[in-house]
């Protein structure tokens, strides 16, 4: 109890001691997640990109694909909107391991594998999921999650590779847990050539030569350029930061359709077959290396000046402008004293 708790009514210190344990309890950091040795030689991959990019259709796709060429894919969505197995799925909703573990709890039963992980034509998937909006951190729901998982025994199973599906344009701690902590080997990101998607790329990149020099061994793979209509400022990103390309998927109306439809065209006999397959090659073959991440001025400059205003000048406001009148500064009457 503190000092100015002692002189408090009984009332009053019941409501100091409830407030300091909230506060000991926010201070807290979360369990250390597990990092151990895997069993078997799995690729864990973290895909980040901005919300909306295409991280979802390219993941869906290139976990098709890889389970087609005889691999064993896992694939985890933690994005809070659950939606990394939509298309996988046919568009239809996967139960979430938070929505899951909490109805399981209620009713004193253990979760499952077979009540969060399902599969379809050898792709195994998942989704993480999170709280409704105002009502928790999705940061702490991927820690979680995470949880959830080893309990599981997710360090035993035995995948080729296990693809995770993050949110790039979301920095809470939750969101960075594959590169701080090292549970993945790599990253990959999803841009295309526009500023926004590109500067998400940029801040991953970032966040993975800062904790690269607290010790980390993550390194980015590459970037998958999704909607590529050729005009180059996401190949020029790529080169600006040492990074290659894994693949360019264009702005096409056929894949748009398709996609928007929940079809799968990561098929090898498909249209798509050739540019997914060389996908996942690169995507197996690529090292992780070390970016060199661009200034906020770096990235603007890959793009042409009426595109995104480099010529405005930033004019200072004045009072008169926050208040319609000019105010006269009068000096004040305080006294200073040196320091003794």
């Amino acid at each position: 109890m503190t000092a100015s708790a002692t002189n408090l009514g009984q009332g009053q210190v019941q409501t100091v001691k409830f407030v300091e344990g909230l506060r000991r309890e926010a201070a807290q950091e979360p369990d250390p997640v597990h990092t151990g040795e895997i069993k078997k030689e799995t690729q864990i991959i973290a895909i980040y990109g901005k919300g909306g990019i295409g991280k979802s259709f390219t993941l869906a796709n290139l976990s098709y694909m890889m389970a087609q060429q005889g691999k064993k894919v896992l694939l985890i969505g933690c994005d809070p909107k659950s939606d990394t197995t939509s298309l996988l799925f046919g568009g239809k909703a996967c139960p979430t391991i938070i929505e899951t573990s909490s109805k399981k709890k209620l009713a004193g039963e253990a979760v499952a594998i077979g009540d969060v992980c399902f599969k379809r034509d050898g792709v195994y998937a998942m989704e993480l999921g999170g709280p409704e909006v105002g009502r928790g951190c999705g940061g702490r729901g991927i820690i979680h999650g995470f949880e959830t998982l080893e309990k599981l025994g997710f360090h035993e199973w035995g995948f080729d590779f296990v693809l995770l599906d993050f949110l790039g344009d979301v920095v809470c701690g939750g969101f960075g847990l594959p590169i701080a902590r090292d549970m993945c080997q790599k990253v990959i990101v999803v841009a295309s050539n526009d500023l926004q998607s590109l500067y998400v790329a940029n801040n991953v990149c970032s966040a993975v030569e800062y904790f690269r020099k607290l010790g980390g061994n993550v390194g980015v793979a590459g970037v998958v350029i999704n909607k590529d209509d050729g005009t180059g400022e996401a190949a020029a990103f790529a080169s600006a930061v040492g990074i290659p390309i894994l693949a360019a998927i264009p702005a096409n109306e056929d894949i748009r359709r398709k996609s928007a439809s929940y079809e799968i065209i990561g098929r090898p006999d498909g249209e798509w077959g050739s540019l997914f397959a060389d996908l996942a090659q690169n995507v197996a073959d690529a090292p992780p290396v070390r970016p060199t991440p661009m200034t906020q001025d770096g990235l603007l400059g890959l793009f042409s000046a009426d595109i995104v205003g480099r010529n405005v000048v930033l004019e200072p406001a004045t009072e008169f402008d926050m208040c319609g009148v000019t105010t006269i500064t009068k000096p004040s009457l305080e006294v200073i004293y040196d320091a003794a």
